[in-house]
């Protein structure tokens, strides 16, 4: 993305803090550090998504401050050229491409952050910034707001608010803007492609990780930075774990096999579950329990509309899979009862939907007041994701059902008016799965 897009995120921040009910303020938002394995092993750098949001500065350990009505807004303090260190892990930009590449409008070596805090903070009421997001900084922050509102009686100006900066950033990240909808459709175009390529892959013998490297090899393949979240492959069973971590089970013919993974690209993540039957075929019980739960996924994606709230997508689902568990002999009384009781959640257990973005499960308030949930914009991105999971060892559950997890999870934009399945290039329906099964697998070049 280009720094003019990112100029204008930082000018919609500052604007909202210049308009501040807490006076004053300026904000501090840390890039994310280096997590080490073990020794001097890293894990992959994952930028903070905030920090990326305002900044695209793609390095660990920087800091920004923003400063609404200074002369220079922007500052960011960077870790310094060093031709030693970037033999081993990479070239830096250092303070000169910090300005030239990243419009700082000012920048400074990450050293000196700490002997300019004083002058930083003097002379605003209020500062954005998270407590905790990095610790190694709440201790100079901390200290250097004391020194300073020691001295309030000599004229000081200090903050004494300190406001998370989710409260504005998040909110602004929760609305998409044009190129934002591109990236997450280009994350969500690639996420599919590798559940296509895996959906002809899938045989018996195959182990969960097989299937795993072959998602995980086209998303690459297609330009993705990383994976999104941790890859789920649970064959049988394993389903019923909802985020399954071992992969090491083998394909038995007979078995479901649910794969959730997605692709992240340039930023943003793409979100995806499907079912599908080891063998190429959907045995009855499996195909009724299926059906039930695409049809709860098609009752929520009819809600997903400017004006409805979040609740009522998930209220739409959990009516369908009751209804549907009451007729397959899972639940028995009466639905609205039942509905009220939250008896469906002996069989599903999570919510339907989450926000999509930089994080998979991405920022934005789900509730208006404590009792009301967020009313549906156009821009907002979110999933739609119900499931029947039914554990092999409930015997209060039909035999036929026992071992049986099933999840279907697309990923939907809200337009002006209605919405849009951006992961509708993957098949669904039941016969539709079956006869992509049949294709042959061509393998990736």
């Amino acid at each position: 993305m280009s720094t003019e897009i990112h100029l204008r995120r930082r000018k919609h921040f500052l604007d909202a803090m210049d308009g501040s009910v807490h006076g004053k303020s300026m904000a501090i938002i840390p890039a994310a550090t280096m997590r080490y394995r073990s020794h001097d092993q890293s894990f992959p750098f994952y930028q903070d998504p905030d920090f990326r949001y305002l900044t695209d500065f793609p390095e660990p350990d920087a800091i920004a401050v923003l400063r609404p009505g200074h002369d220079k807004p922007f500052t960011l303090f960077v870790l310094p050229r060093d031709p030693a260190k970037e033999t081993w892990t990479g070239r830096r930009f250092g303070v000169e491409g910090a300005k030239e590449r990243f419009g700082a409008d000012a920048s400074h070596e990450l050293e000196e952050f700490e002997k300019a805090l004083p002058d930083l903070l003097s002379g605003y009421d209020a500062l954005y910034y998270r407590p905790g997001r990095r610790p190694s900084l709440d201790h100079p922050i901390q200290s250097t707001l004391e020194k300073l509102r020691a001295k309030t009686r000599d004229g000081v100006r200090v903050p004494w608010a300190i406001v998370d900066p989710g409260t504005v950033l998040h909110e602004h990240r929760l609305i998409k803007g044009p190129e934002e909808i591109d990236a997450i459709r280009r994350a969500v175009a690639v996420s599919a492609a590798g559940h296509l390529a895996a959906m002809r892959f899938i045989r018996a013998g195959l182990l969960e990780l097989d299937v795993q490297a072959v998602l995980e090899y086209v998303f690459k393949r297609h330009g993705a930075e990383d994976v999104a979240f941790d890859t789920v492959v649970a064959a049988g069973a394993n389903a019923c774990i909802l985020h399954y971590p071992q992969k090491q089970s083998r394909l038995e013919d007979g078995d479901l096999l649910l794969m959730d993974a997605g692709a992240l690209l340039d930023g943003y993540s793409g979100d995806i579950t499907r079912t599908v039957p080891i063998s190429g075929k959907f045995s009855p019980a499996q195909r009724r329990l299926y059906d039930i739960v695409l049809a709860a996924l098609c009752a929520a994606g009819d809600e997903t509309r400017p004006g409805r709230d979040i609740g009522d997508v998930h209220a739409a689902a959990v009516r369908v899979l009751t209804e549907g568990m009451v007729d397959a002999g899972l639940l028995e009384g009466e639905v609205d009862q039942l509905i009220s009781d939250k008896e469906y959640n002996k069989y599903y257990t999570h919510r339907t939907s989450h926000w999509l973005g930089m994080d998979v499960h991405d920022v934005g308030r789900y509730f208006e007041t404590e009792t009301k949930t967020r009313t549906l914009e156009a821009g907002m991105a979110l999933t739609i994701e119900p499931g029947i999971y039914v554990p092999s060892n409930d015997t209060s559950a039909p035999e036929e059902y026992r071992g049986i997890g099933i999840r279907i999870e697309d990923d939907f934009l809200v337009t002006p008016d209605g919405a849009e399945n951006l992961s509708s290039a993957i098949p669904r329906a039941a016969t539709e799965i079956e006869r992509l099964m049949e294709e042959p697998f061509d393998p990736p070049a």
